[in-house]
């Protein structure tokens, strides 16, 4: 099932400029992670312009549970098969399209299970590399992080060739490093065995589909705003970055499908959404909720323990995206605003 805003964005997604759907016809995409937040706005994608422009595109979305993804896309046709990352995948009929989006995604897993986080990123990446090179595809797209990058200098605006270096006894290093090893193995295949696979790497992501109670900071001020509950800040929310609107996510995963340059990573972000974590706080409570609410702070004397990462800036340079010609749309408000809406507007 989709919410009304993410139907109406996959709408918009079909009458973007910077995107041939007409490429996609008569083509199959093997989606994995499809019932996370990106691979849900993107398989809805898909559907809802395969159908309304008869472009009778095939998705195989291998998931760990067929019965939330049965739940969630109820209303299309897809073939939805039993799969744990890192396993063979036991799939035969051939693809043209690979976008690998499954993976841990929250900072205290990370903590408490370094050691999945990196064999499950590592192993899912060899799984679906090999069955690549077995069964050829036209693009194999790998969702990475920004956390790549480690932790450039405030001011800096980060391109592409600046990846940091990581204290690998630190357990919340275990997702970047597993996230760098990843992206060589997907060079390495491309180098030896001519698997087309780009790297997107994003930014922090959010809109419709968000789950209530998504532990990630962006989503404790959306139940703040909608509880008219005050900000509780357990630092001083010094980390700046930028963030990404699901769809604008969606759009440039189609993008990369058609222009990304196999061995080539690209950032994916909107610039115009930079700030710190206590300046969208702040935008928060002053534009987003009904009624006044505060930012507050509660300082936590061990934050690591909490699953927060260490401060950054991270100021990504997507001009080289950008050069493929995607466009980012939507802005920090607005991405909030819709994020409520799918929650309150319901299911089409």
């Amino acid at each position: 099932m989709m919410n009304k805003v993410q139907a109406e964005d996959s709408k918009n997604l079909g009458n973007l400029e910077f995107i041939d759907w007409e490429q996609f016809r008569n083509r199959a995409f093997l989606i994995t992670g499809a019932t996370g937040l990106i691979g849900t706005n993107l398989v809805n994608a898909i559907a809802y312009n395969s159908i309304s422009k008869g472009l009778n595109i095939k998705l195989v979305l291998p998931v760990r549970n067929t019965e939330l993804a049965e739940e969630e896309f109820s209303w299309l046709n897809a073939d939805i098969v039993r799969y744990k990352l890192g396993e063979a995948l036991e799939i035969e009929d051939a693809v043209d399209y690979i976008v690998h989006l499954a993976s841990p995604t929250a900072s205290k897993y990370f903590i408490a299970n370094p050691a999945d986080t990196m064999r499950d990123n590592i192993n899912g990446y060899i799984s679906l590399l090999e069955w690549a090179r077995i069964h050829p595809v036209e693009k194999f797209i790998g969702m990475s992080t920004m956390e790549v990058y480690g932790f450039p200098t405030r001011g800096h605006m980060v391109s592409e060739g600046e990846l940091g270096a990581f204290e690998t006894m630190n357990a919340r290093n275990s997702y970047p490093i597993a996230k760098l090893a990843c992206e060589a193995l997907c060079n390495g295949y491309w180098m030896q065995y001519g698997i087309p696979a780009v790297i997107l790497r994003a930014t922090q992501t959010f809109g419709p589909g968000v789950r209530y109670d998504d532990g990630r900071v962006f989503a404790q001020f959306m139940r703040c705003a909608i509880e008219e509950k005050n900000i509780v800040l357990k630092t001083y929310g010094e980390t700046e970055r930028s963030y990404l609107y699901t769809a604008d996510a969606v759009s440039a995963i189609l993008v990369a499908l058609e222009k990304g340059v196999p061995g080539e990573a690209y950032s994916v972000a909107n610039p115009c959404t930079y700030c710190s974590i206590k300046d969208m706080a702040q935008i928060v409570a002053a534009e987003i909720c009904k009624k006044d609410i505060k930012v507050v702070y509660e300082i936590s004397e061990d934050c690591a323990k909490l699953g927060y990462a260490e401060t950054l800036f991270m100021d990504l340079d997507v001009s080289k995206m950008k050069k493929l010609g995607w466009e980012p749309k939507t802005g920090l408000i607005e991405m909030y605003r819709r994020m409520i809406e799918g929650l309150e507007e319901g299911y089409v």
